[in-house]
Formats: C-alpha cells, sequence, structure tokens
C-alpha cells in the first residue's frame, strides 16, 4: 500500500492477528504453537513499525485546507448540511467563499438620510414591532419599527408562513441594536421591503468583526446567519491562514521573481483604480484574508483580482499541458496543397480576396504544412469573407489527397454551404456531399474526384500524390452520427462552433487520424473569451470587410411608428428591393407581453405589403419547405420573407436591403448583430428597423448600442458586458464557466497577463 489509509488498515489488520494467534496457541501442537509465537512476534512488530522500515513509500501528506468543514470547532452535521447546499465541503471550500458585498460600518448612516430606491446600510434600535395578520390564509406581514435619533424606519416582511413568522418574532426584542440592508420603498414613512437584518450582539468576544469596520456579506442559505459564518471564518484564518499555500509560486505571489518596477503596491493600487492594476505580487495568504475582512475597500477588490489570477493561470496551464500532449502524440498529414485547384478557384470567384484573408490563408497554410494537427480559429465581421477563407483551405487539404468534412448547426446554413461549394468546387471536378438529419442519403454535386496510381486529371494539368477519394461532405449533427465515416480524413471545419459541445467536436475528429481543426465564429468573439474559452486555439481574425459594400443604417423605433414602417418597405420593393421581417415567435402571440407571432403576422402583412408577394420561414417547416421557400427568395419570386431567428445564420441574398426586427428588445445584442447581418451584402444602402414594444434601461442599451456602430467587434465587447458570458459561451464546455473569482467581462488585462506569465515560463524552461 502507498497510501496512509491503505497502510492504516494493514497494521490493524496486523493487530488483529496477533490478538487471534495470542487466543488461540492454548490449542495447537508444540511444534503450531512455536509457528503461531513466532508470527505473533514478527506481525506485532510489523504494526509497530514505522511504514519506512517495511519499505512502504510515505504518500505525501493531504494539505490541511483538504480537511472537511466538519473538523472545525463549532460546526456540526446540520451546518455541514446547510454548507452542502453552497456548495461548501472543505475548509478550502469555505475559505474561498467569495463574499457578494461589503458594509462599511466604520460610519453609520443615517435614516434620515434614506433615498428612494438606493440601497443602503443603517443601524437603529427596536421600538416596536408586531404582526399583521390578514383576513384569509395563514400568511401575516411582519413589521419593526426601528429609531436611530434621527427618523423612525419602518420594516416589513410580507407573506410570512407561520413557522417563520415564529421564528422571526422571537429574533427582535425592543431596544435591540440592528443593522439593516435595502431599499427604501417608501419615504412617508421611510419604509424598507424585507431588508437584509443583523442583530448586534451586546457582550460578543468577537464584536470587533462585525462592528466599526468594513463587513463582509455572504451568501447564504436557511440555517446559516451573517454573524455566525463570519466568526466561523475569523476563527478559520487564525487557525489556517499561515497553512494556505501559493498555488503558482513560480509565476506570481511575493517570490515569484518578476522585477517589481511595475507593480503597483497595496496603497498605489488603494488610489487608483483598481482595475487594470497588477496583483500578481500580493500572496495567495494574504489575498484570502483581504478577501474576508479588508481593510479599506479596495483591498477586497485587490484580493479578488489576485484570486481570479490564480484561475487564469489554472486554465492556461490546462491549455498548455493539452497542447504539449497534443503536440507530442499527435501526428497529422501535411495538408497545405499545391495551389492546383485554389489557382482556378480564385480566379473564377471575380473579386479579389482583402489583405486580411490574404493574412488569414498564410497562417493557415503555416499550420497545415506541419506534422502535427492545426488547431485554429478564425473569426471575423459578418459578411467579412470567412466561408472564401474555408473553401480555400478546404482545397488545400483536398489538393493533398485528403478529405474534408465541414459541420454547420442548422440545415439551412448547411444548404447554403453547400450551395456555394458546390458552384465553386464542381467546375474543378471536387465532390461535394450533403447530410444532415433529415436526408438519410447523402447529396452529392459531382461525382467524387478519384485519385489514381499516383496522379489523376484535373484543371491546370497537375497530378496529386496521393492515391485515395478526396471529398468534401458537408452536414448538421449528421456527421457525428456513426453511420457517417470518411476515407482520408485530413480537415475538418466547424461553423458557429459555440453551438456544438466538445465532445461532438471530438466525435467529428476521431473519424481521422488526427485531422486538422479550423472552427469559425458566426461573430467576433470578446477577447478575454478569446484568451480563456478559446485559449487553446490559434486565432486568425480577418479584421476588415470585402470593398465596395453598402452601408447599413439602423433606426430603434417604436409600435406606433410601423405605420410609416411598411409605408418605407413598400417603397423600397418597388424599387425592386426584398426584405426580411423577423419575429421571435412561430406562432401563438402573447397579449400579455405583446410578442407577435410569425403565422400569426402573415395574413397581415400579405395585405399590408401587397401587391409584392410574401413568404413564410421559420424551424417547424420541413428541409424542403424551407428550401423552395428560400430559392423563391433567392430568384426573387418573393419579395418579403417573414421569418424567425432561423435566418440568422446561412442566408446570403445580395438584392435583400431591408430588415424589420419587431419585438427586437427579446433578442440579444449578437443575434441581432448577426440578423442585421443578412442584409448590406451587395452594392446597394440597406436599412435596419429594430421595433420594440417594452423598452427596460438594458434593452435600450442593447438597442442603442447597434443603432450607433456596425463593428462586430465593439459590438460582442458590449454584448460580453451587457449580458455576460453564459450565452456567449453556448455549449463550449470550458474551465472559464467554473471561475468563482474571474470575470470575462472585466478582467481582460489579467486574462492577458496569466497568458504571459504562463508563455514567459515556458521559453524560460526551453519548451
Amino acid at each position: 500500500a502507498s497510501s496512509r489509509p491503505a497502510r492504516a488498515g494493514v497494521f490493524a489488520f496486523a493487530r488483529t492477528l496477533v490478538r487471534v494467534c495470542s487466543h488461540t496457541v492454548h490449542l495447537c501442537s508444540q511444534r503450531d504453537t512455536k509457528i503461531l509465537s513466532g508470527l505473533s512476534f514478527f506481525l506485532l512488530q510489523a504494526s509497530r513499525a514505522p511504514p519506512y522500515a517495511l519499505g512502504v513509500p510515505d504518500a505525501p501528506a493531504p494539505s490541511p485546507l483538504a480537511r472537511p468543514v466538519s473538523a472545525l470547532r463549532g460546526v456540526g452535521p446540520r451546518h455541514v448540511e446547510f454548507f452542502a447546499k453552497l456548495g461548501i465541503a472543505t475548509v478550502e471550500d469555505l475559505l474561498l467563499h467569495q463574499p457578494r458585498r461589503y458594509e462599511d460600518r466604520r460610519k453609520r448612516g443615517k435614516i434620515s438620510e434614506l433615498t428612494i430606491a438606493e440601497a443602503s446600510t443603517v443601524c437603529g434600535t427596536v421600538v416596536a414591532q408586531g404582526v399583521n395578520r390578514f383576513a384569509k390564509g395563514a400568511k401575516a406581514m411582519f413589521e419593526l419599527v426601528l429609531e436611530d435619533g434621527s427618523k423612525r424606519l419602518h420594516c416589513r416582511w410580507w407573506n410570512v408562513q407561520h413557522p417563520k413568522l415564529q421564528f422571526i418574532q422571537h429574533q427582535f426584542k425592543v431596544g435591540d441594536e440592528v443593522f439593516l440592508y435595502g431599499k427604501p420603498v417608501s419615504l412617508k414613512p421611510r419604509t424598507l421591503d424585507h431588508p437584509e437584518w443583523e442583530i448586534v450582539e451586546p457582550n460578543d468576544a468577537e464584536a470587533s468583526i462585525h462592528l466599526h469596520r468594513i463587513v463582509p456579506v455572504y451568501p447564504l442559505t436557511e440555517g446559516l446567519s451573517q454573524r455566525w459564518l463570519r466568526g466561523l471564518l475569523w476563527r478559520t484564518l487564525e487557525e489556517y491562514g499561515g497553512q494556505i499555500p501559493e498555488r503558482h509560486p513560480s509565476l506570481v505571489g511575493p517570490t515569484c521573481g518578476r522585477p517589481r518596477s511595475s507593480i503597483q503596491t497595496n496603497e498605489a493600487a488603494r488610489s487608483a483604480a483598481l482595475p487594470g492594476s497588477e496583483p500578481q505580487h500580493l500572496s495567495r495568504p494574504a489575498a484570502i484574508r483581504s478577501l474576508h475582512f479588508p481593510v479599506e475597500l479596495p483591498d477586497a477588490e485587490l484580493a479578488r483580482q489576485r484570486l481570479a489570477l490564480d484561475e487564469f493561470l489554472d486554465l492556461q496551464l490546462a491549455v498548455r499541458a493539452r497542447r504539449q500532449k497534443l503536440l507530442a502524440n499527435a501526428k497529422s498529414q501535411p495538408c497545405k496543397g499545391d495551389n492546383h485547384f485554389i489557382r482556378p478557384f480564385l480566379a473564377q470567384l471575380g473579386f479579389a480576396l482583402t489583405d486580411s484573408q490574404t493574412t488569414v490563408l498564410r497562417e493557415i497554410r503555416a499550420d497545415l504544412a506541419r506534422g502535427t494537427p492545426m488547431r485554429r480559429l478564425l473569426q471575423g465581421d459578418v459578411g467579412a469573407g470567412k466561408t472564401v477563407v474555408a473553401a480555400c483551405t478546404a482545397l488545400m487539404a483536398l489538393e493533398s489527397g485528403h478529405s474534408v468534412a465541414l459541420m454547420a448547426p442548422t440545415e439551412i446554413l448547411a444548404e447554403q454551404h453547400f450551395r456555394n461549394f458546390a458552384k465553386w468546387l464542381e467546375p474543378l471536378g471536387v465532390a461535394v456531399e450533403l447530410r444532415t438529419g433529415s436526408r438519410k442519403e447523402s447529396r452529392a454535386a459531382c461525382s467524387v474526384l478519384r485519385v489514381q496510381d499516383g496522379a489523376s486529371a484535373h484543371p491546370g494539368g497537375h497530378a496529386t500524390r496521393n492515391t485515395q477519394h478526396a471529398t468534401l461532405t458537408i452536414g448538421t449533427h449528421a456527421l457525428v452520427e456513426d453511420t457517417f465515416t470518411v476515407e482520408r480524413l485530413g480537415l475538418v471545419i466547424i461553423d458557429e462552433q459555440h453551438k456544438f459541445g466538445v465532445a461532438q467536436r471530438e466525435r467529428l475528429l476521431r473519424k481521422g487520424h488526427y485531422p486538422h481543426l479550423l472552427v469559425m465564429t458566426a461573430t467576433p468573439i470578446p477577447r478575454t473569451l478569446g484568451l480563456t474559452v478559446y485559449g487553446d486555439l490559434d486565432v486568425s481574425v480577418i479584421a476588415h470587410l470585402p470593398p465596395g459594400r453598402g452601408v447599413i443604417k439602423t433606426f430603434v423605433r417604436g409600435p406606433e411608428k410601423l405605420p410609416k414602417v411598411w409605408t418605407f418597405v413598400r417603397e423600397r420593393l418597388a424599387e425592386g428591393r426584398q426584405a426580411y421581417i423577423v419575429y421571435p415567435r412561430v406562432e401563438d402571440t402573447d397579449l400579455k407581453t405583446g410578442t407577435k407571432a410569425v403565422m400569426a403576422e402573415f395574413e397581415k402583412l400579405a395585405k399590408e405589403l401587397a401587391p409584392h408577394r410574401v413568404a413564410l420561414l421559420h424551424g417547424r417547416l420541413s428541409a424542403e419547405e424551407k428550401e423552395s421557400v428560400m430559392a423563391d427568395f433567392r430568384a426573387n419570386r418573393v419579395q418579403a420573407l417573414l421569418a424567425t431567428s432561423v435566418i440568422e445564420v446561412g442566408v446570403d441574398v445580395a438584392n435583400a436591403t431591408v430588415m424589420v426586427i419587431e419585438n427586437a428588445e427579446q433578442f440579444g445584442l449578437a443575434q441581432l448583430h448577426q440578423l442585421r447581418g443578412r442584409i448590406g451584402r451587395g452594392a446597394h444602402d440597406s436599412w435596419c428597423v429594430l421595433v420594440a414594444a417594452k423598452l427596460t434601461d438594458d434593452a435600450r442599451e442593447r438597442l442603442k448600442v447597434l443603432e450607433e456602430t456596425t463593428d462586430g467587434f465593439a459590438i460582442a465587447e458590449a454584448d460580453l458586458r451587457l449580458r455576460g458570458p453564459g450565452e456567449l459561451l453556448g455549449q463550449a464546455q470550458s474551465g472559464a464557466q467554473q471561475f468563482k473569482f474571474a470575470d470575462l467581462t472585466r478582467d481582460l488585462e489579467l486574462a492577458k497577463l496569466a497568458r504571459e506569465l504562463v508563455q514567459h515560463e515556458k521559453r524560460s524552461a526551453g519548451l
């Protein structure tokens, strides 16, 4: 046994055998007695011997922070149950339980200074309490009245049921001093509804940690109180504070060895705007102490930054380990090609690639030339030309005799890619196939390119060096099914990769022997996500849109302006242009919220836009119905397309110059930008009208961003700031989703610092 529990079991077993031997000696013969006595003596010595005497390696001692919370003084079985609801199982979990806010109790706010809807902390003395029971039902309202010498404050707890009512009544007594936190709902009289509260305990030995200082306020569950938890954390820090290790001592902390010239001191950080300061020289033990009991409020933020840096470092080191493992074990076939497909392909496009596209293709070709698999993220704004770059990348692999698989999240997008690639590659003799969930068999654009005896005919008279079929298969999730197989898979391209899970991506990659991987995003991603969620990918950016595109103008309007909007749409249709009209729902308009459904609005709009033809497109149509509608729209047999967000990607009609999005407040910022990207794809100017029924402050700010800019990179950063990383992460499984302290919306500099520190260590180690 090499672990302490295993060794303990061996020694306990030895002692048991000793007892058995001593009780059975009198039953044995003289010869057996000698044997048992010898065995007994040996086992007795073995049970007393230290582990090293038996040649058993001594396992490293477990960290004291790994002890269960039940080992802490004052924590009983019920507390363990309550802690489990908060995800706290060990001492370390407890020490990393982050306060959700802080109260500065060095100065007491006056009740007379309370302001409506502004959260404040006040302290007062209880002068009265009572219960107002409702005529029916078991619920009641508990009311508490306090005063602090300036004014009286009424605190109300509504709809309190009997067991909780008894509990809360027994908590407060006239004369108690109570801290309260909340937003006033009235000033005549001054009133707080359901405030947070904490009673000042007289003669409390730990009163100094609850009063006259900056006090942490924690997320709780029923059964735990702020005062008890704060006291427990104070005692835990006293006992375990000196045993908190640095997680990455060679990278951060007081002994990391990096120059201090650019590092702000704690005092300097307090006086400066903390975001952007560098906390890497604050030790982890000091950070955890400051997290819970800061001397000044900026200390708490500096502590959070220090612990966030550790989290970013954990992620970057994991990314580096994955990359190193891939490079050490994965050997792929070079797929850089020789341009015998790419030259005629570019010649038939009718336009030149932008400088950004050319730069990205050079980066990709350099990756494909290596014997290790490419792992690259391609991002660019809507309409930047990512599809053309993907086509060139596919041709590099096909030129080398390797097959390519391109996976898209929706059938509409897969169909769009199939049409484009078939149109581009059919003249080159390259096989393009389509596989989607609704198509049990592959649909091929042309016959398979066959390569025989080391040579194959193709435009330009060149010959390839491989002896296999080379195909391009485009599909949806059907590509990860067991029924799909492909020979010599050399390249996987995934469009809108955030809509696929890691498992799906890996299943497709396993259909080849370490194929190269190119993933694309529909819209630009924020920089912090690029450093974290996609940190294991090299990133290429198409920074500029192709020239010759029309301008997109965006306007936000209320429902009362719709008659003028429809007049404007009719005028554009009369000029020969086309329009998209987007709704958030398929059917069943919600009268309470005013949310409109595309099927419910169809007849009304068909009359409104007559004599122009209107068609419906939504997710409940079959693949054949969708394809038929889109074919009519592309051919201008349909002038106005009423749709849901199903047109968000995979629709490219240059003649469409108008988009109206109803209930625009219900769509995300990035989604609105992606929808807007369906227009402005030709030389004509375009117009996007965002009709918002109910504008909250958040919705107003979101739509204002779209009104002011068409820059997808700026919109991505605004989307992250306004809504957080949740929706942007999609199905991506990442350590970034497990962050406790790192904030992807504001910690860009820390994410960059973590990557720099890990790269610096890698260079120093010669890796």
